[in-house]
């Protein structure tokens, strides 16, 4: 091993990138990575320059410096926690941390609120003793149909997450974004485009779209929901669902084919 492929190897799980996709962002392939983190082969120049733009790091420091004492150094905005980094909570007498709900009606005003204890103080709260009290949690009440088979009115139960960097890929999140607002979409990597992510919807009449990292002001992880919704035992298993989401998308078509008529 050497400095080289310790730095490589380093940089590439802090960054929370897979062998397959930092081989592509370099242009080369998976197995020649493998080789410069096991310090089977070194680096040409031409890859050297590459991996120092992907990590914002100087060759220099590549060759010469063992990068994993400072890298907080390297700016990289997947591991930057989000500027409004004062993150509001409500306790109670004991110091315990409530989860704050935030209704479908307050959530417009939770993008101007959302630093300040007293806004918070007006929400309605409650526990889950069954939570890890290893984490903040928020509850926040969505709306429309995005995320079918999850209705419009359903809470979702989520745990604060400090940096970009911790979202898993494909997972559900509500994000509080500056130029979306509060969405709950999945977040997918964009492998193609540095700092950015996709947001898909579990509803595919609904395009997916992108988001600057730097543009995402709260991160928050679904971890449950709360649903009044229950399920019809007499119909087969998903029949509902599939029957909810198969009328909602041919309404939506019809909508739209008045819209082009118009």
């Amino acid at each position: 091993m050497s400095i080289v492929s310790d730095n490589i190897k380093f940089l590439r799980k802090n960054n929370h990138f897979t062998q397959e996709q930092l081989a592509g962002k370099i242009g080369i392939k998976r197995s020649l990575l493998g080789a410069y983190e096991e310090g089977r082969a070194d680096p040409r120049l031409n890859n050297l320059l590459k991996i120092s733009e992907i990590f914002k790091v100087s060759v220099d420091t590549l060759i010469s410096e063992d990068v994993s004492g400072f890298e907080s150094a390297f700016g990289n905005v997947f591991n930057q926690k989000p500027k409004s980094k004062v993150l509001a909570i409500t306790v109670d007498k004991e110091g315990e941390e409530y989860i704050d709900l935030i209704p479908q009606k307050a959530s417009a005003g939770y993008l101007n609120g959302y630093a300040d204890p007293e806004y918070l103080e007006d929400m309605p709260k409650f526990k889950l003793p069954f939570l890890s009290k290893n984490g903040t949690y928020r509850a926040f009440e969505i709306s429309g149909d995005s995320m079918l088979p999850l209705l419009p009115g359903t809470i979702i139960i989520c745990k604060y997450l400090e940096t970009p960097g911790d979202i898993k890929e494909g997972k559900p999140y509500i994000l509080l974004t500056k130029t979306e607002g509060i969405v709950f979409k999945r977040v997918f990597r964009e492998d193609s485009k540095e700092n950015t992510f996709e947001l898909v919807s579990d509803n595919k009449f609904y395009q997916s779209y992108e988001v600057n990292i730097e543009d995402i002001m709260e991160i928050w992880e679904a971890v449950m929901f709360i649903s009044q919704n229950f399920p019809d035992p007499s119909s087969e298993p998903g029949t509902d669902i599939e029957n909810l989401k198969n009328i909602v998308l041919e309404l939506q078509q019809e909508v739209m084919k008045l819209k082009d008529r118009e």
